[in-house]
């Protein structure tokens, strides 16, 4: 755990000093404690520079303790950090530590899995004053315990605190459900949920809503329905955090006609699909390619504050080039820009788009833009222009793709040698970009995809890839072993050595 971290467990002590009142005034008659205009300014004006004076040596007072504070707590976790190291010695030397000394120890050890130390010292600590055994002491070191799934240490804490007359709150108990039922041990989270009501703590729906998402974690589909049918019957009803936790759930599973049943029933009472719940679905249905439904959570979720990561967007454009639609997939790029910015995703879907489109001009204007914006040409963007010109057998365009090459350290790739080669086949002559490639070392260099598996998917893989894939698996695994594989290793498969 970083230093910092540690130390910003804590808040910064309060100032030793606060601001003095103003200074009394002075026994004068009462004519002369009326002041003229000139010297209520001068008075008024020396009041602030006072003022002003004070506010300032009340922050240097407070700097000076936060740095002498933060110090304090650096030392004892420098301390704590040397090999052999022991913390209740350590407590035994400095003879006390103030909460937030304790709790940055504490931290510190759970986070290195010191964890016996950790509850030694804890033990000492408390033991030191009566007044430190309390709920609220027991309440945050069994919530790290639990954070950290040491469950039996939990426990055992739990049972250190009934024997000091303390009962556990209704948060001690959640927590200790919600982690055995984290660690898949359902019979000692349901235990501890029946013991929680016999000492007259009634669950609510947080206490059911962690059983329900481990359940979910585990695949427990007809537990967690059987779960949400207990709490209903003890009169504890679902919420809008229950209910999306189910359509999460349900959405990872793939059991879609569940999912949406539920789906139907928050809405019927007027509840809320969380952005995060949003996002889920939209997943579940992109990973499936069904496009309908999939469009219309979409829209859903580009009108939310959701977040889709990148890896969601590719989802989403593998669903439409599969489903050959390259107007939305050229929409969808454009939405995406709007709400990101033109990364090198979206410049790869509008460039994809327009060029499964057979737009011309669409991919003309793109590179325009791209380098009026100083986009950095990598192989990608190559491969998808080099795609696209093959398509059209335009050797004079393929001439000016390959010269880029080279610049902004892009090297060509697998795609990029089936490109060329691709070409050579139908009348290109490349043995110009052959000798180029050579004299740059690119032939030794070792095979690699770099393209993005978009280009793959709307241009698929041309004769020498293909080529390149049926000669690899016909040999045997020691010929394929025997040493990595350079793109002149692949040409003289495909070309000359067979």
């Amino acid at each position: 755990m970083p230093l910092s971290l540690a130390i910003s467990l804590s808040p910064f002590p309060k100032p030793l000093f606060s601001k003095p009142s103003s200074p009394p005034p002075s026994n004068l008659s009462i004519s002369n404690s009326i002041p003229s205009s000139s010297s209520s300014s001068s008075s008024s004006s020396s009041h602030r520079v006072w003022t002003r004076q004070q506010q300032q040596h009340d922050h240097k007072t407070l700097l000076v303790e936060t740095f002498h504070y933060n110090n304090s707590l650096r030392s004892l976790i420098d301390d704590l950090s040397r090999k052999g190291s022991d913390p209740v010695c350590l407590l035994e030397r400095d003879g006390d530590w103030t909460r937030d000394q304790l709790w940055a120890a504490l931290v510190f050890l759970f986070e290195h899995g010191r964890t016996q130390q950790a509850l030694q010292v804890f033990d000492c600590w408390k033991d030191k004053e009566r007044s430190r055994i309390t709920d609220a002491n027991y309440s945050r070191i069994i919530r790290l315990l639990c954070e950290r799934n040491l469950m039996k240490e939990a426990a055992t804490t739990v049972d250190d605190m009934e024997r000091h007359g303390l009962s556990p709150s209704f948060v001690i108990y959640n927590d200790i459900i919600h982690g055995f039922a984290r660690e898949k041990e359902f019979d000692k989270s349901r235990a501890t949920l029946d013991k929680m009501v016999e000492n007259g703590l009634l669950p609510t729906p947080e206490t059911y809503n962690g059983l329900i998402r481990a359940y979910g974690n585990y695949g427990l589909y007809d537990e967690m329905s059987k779960c949400v049918k207990k709490m209903e019957s003890e009169g504890c009803f679902p919420n809008e955090v229950t209910y999306n936790v189910l359509i999460g759930e349900l959405a990872r599973a793939g059991l879609f006609e569940r999912m949406e049943r539920v789906y139907r029933t928050l809405l019927s009472k007027k509840m809320n699909l969380q952005p995060h719940t949003l996002v889920t679905m939209l997943e579940a249905y992109a990973d499936l390619g069904i496009l309908d439904k999939m469009e219309k959570v979409y829209r859903k979720v580009l009108n939310s504050k959701a977040f889709m990561k990148e890896s969601l967007s590719r989802k989403l454009a593998m669903v439409y080039i599969e489903n050959c639609r390259f107007a939305r997939l050229e929409e969808f790029g454009n939405e995406l820009g709007a709400k990101l910015g033109r990364t090198d995703l979206v410049w790869c879907i509008l460039l994809l788009s327009s060029a499964c489109l057979s737009s011309r001009k669409g991919i003309e204007s793109l590179v325009v833009e791209m380098e009026a914006a100083k986009v950095e040409f990598n192989i990608n963007f190559t491969n998808v222009l080099g795609l696209f010109y093959l398509k059209f057998k335009d050797f004079k365009a393929l001439d000016y793709v390959f010269s880029r090459i080279g610049t902004h350290n892009s090297k060509p790739d697998m795609v990029t040698f089936g490109i060329l080669f691709d070409a050579c086949k139908i009348g290109y002559s490349g043995t110009w970009v052959i000798e180029v490639w050579r004299q740059n070392g690119y032939l030794e260099s070792l095979v690699e995809m770099n393209t993005d598996p978009l280009v793959l998917a709307a241009f698929g893989k041309g004769y020498f890839i293909k080529n390149c894939e049926k000669l690899y698996s016909s040999l045997h695994y020691e010929a394929k072993e025997k040493k990595p594989w350079s793109y002149g290793d692949l040409i003289n498969l495909v070309f000359g050595n067979k």
